[in-house]
């Protein structure tokens, strides 16, 4: 149920992976796709709620895949 902009998860992932680097966005092209906000007061009225949020699920993946990566 929350909203996050492609630019706050980008920060998100930086963060979690150290990225101390730029971002760049070419402001002369579309922004992309309007707001597509999933609703999930339905799950809710029934009882579910996430178990992981989203900045610590990010974090599990970006070590994941980090490990993998340098096991190769």
């Amino acid at each position: 149920g929350d909203e996050v902009s492609i630019f706050q998860l980008h920060e998100m992932i930086a963060e979690i992976v150290n990225y101390e680097g730029r971002f760049e966005f070419d402001k002369s092209r579309p922004d992309g796709t309007p707001r597509k906000r999933m609703d999930s007061s339905r799950l809710n009225a029934l009882g579910w709620k996430p178990k992981i949020a989203l900045n610590d699920g990010l974090r599990d993946m970006c070590q994941q895949y980090m490990s993998q990566v340098q096991s190769k």
